[in-house]
């Protein structure tokens, strides 16, 4: 299976990077094929532009003009997520919701014309362009405890990023690993997530 990971931590010591190398270690021994886009070594700018609004406005009836006013880095990554059979997103919870550079792709590549197309219904309603993707797994980390995060700020990365995104534009097959107050663990708490992610990710199918 073509697996691309999409990844946001701009710190190398973080738990996130951890996860990364699990990730990998899991989809290489169980014959995956691994992508990575690291959107902070890419520099990638999460800011949506006055050129990219316009792209979007566009993008329904005029797709090849919209996407020549798109940055090259985003025709980049377009092109990869379009190959993706399983997308694995891994990063921070921040103030209850992804860092700017995640909820930048997210604007910018999640995009129509690119990961689905809006259809002619009076709702506005969308179908996925991603034709191979079979599924998405979502990795996260935050200091905040699970019943917490689930009770009084309403599981808001759930909302957003599986329902209100990835839902929305057709994506059936969605999963949330969410490792919850994480700076609190003993560090053999953090290596079993580290293996169950890892063999999870073997075991993809």
């Amino acid at each position: 299976m073509r697996v691309l990971i999409i990844f946001n931590h701009p710190y190398e010591g973080s738990f996130c990077t951890a996860i990364l190398g699990a990730v990998q270690r899991g989809l290489l021994a169980g014959g995956h094929g691994c992508d990575v886009i690291n959107l902070d070594q890419d520099k990638f700018d999460p800011v949506m532009r006055p050129k990219d609004l316009k792209a979007f406005g566009m993008a329904r009836t005029r797709p090849d003009d919209a996407a020549k006013l798109l940055d090259p880095q985003v025709g980049d990554y377009k092109e990869r997520i379009e190959q993706a059979e399983h997308i694995v997103f891994i990063f921070p919870i921040w103030w209850e919701l992804m860092p700017a550079m995640m909820k930048g792709f997210i604007d910018k590549v999640i995009f129509p014309g690119i990961a689905y197309n809006q259809t002619d219904g009076k709702n506005g309603g969308m179908v996925s362009r991603l034709e191979a993707l079979r599924g998405v797994t979502v990795v996260t980390t935050m200091n905040t405890p699970s019943l917490i995060y689930r009770l009084l700020f309403g599981n808001a990365v759930k909302h957003a990023l599986l329902t209100g995104t990835l839902w929305k534009i057709g994506v059936r097959n969605r999963k949330w690993i969410n490792l919850t107050s994480v700076k609190s663990r003993s560090r053999e708490q953090r290596q079993k997530w580290l293996a169950k992610i890892e063999s999870r990710m073997r075991r993809l199918s």
